[in-house]
């Protein structure tokens, strides 16, 4: 397994109800993808560096978990087709020598 770090923005238009549920459907997809020590760490409403999508602001979520190169790809593949998803990027980290 590998080390993987994922940062992702939200829409920030969702109430927060909505905004704790896709984080949840994420965290469960990689779940489901066999993926282990899934750390969430949701950063809150920050102001995006530039307009994207017509937002100015988004809700940015850190997670960081241990998978298969396969579970990473589905992760991104999801949040591809995602609606609520505004941006993310999936960082492969580097094993630390023993």
């Amino acid at each position: 397994m590998r080390k993987y770090e994922t940062l992702f923005i939200i829409r920030p238009d969702l109430e927060e109800e909505q905004t704790n549920g896709v984080i949840d459907k994420f965290k469960e997809l990689l779940e489901k993808n066999g993926a282990e020590d899934i750390k969430v760490d949701p950063w809150g409403k920050r102001k995006l560096a530039y307009e994207v999508k017509k937002f100015k602001e988004g809700f940015y979520v850190l997670f960081q978990f241990n998978s298969t190169p396969e579970a990473a790809s589905e992760l991104e593949r999801n949040f591809k087709i995602s609606d609520e998803i505004i941006r993310y990027l999936i960082v492969r980290l580097e094993e630390e020598e023993k």
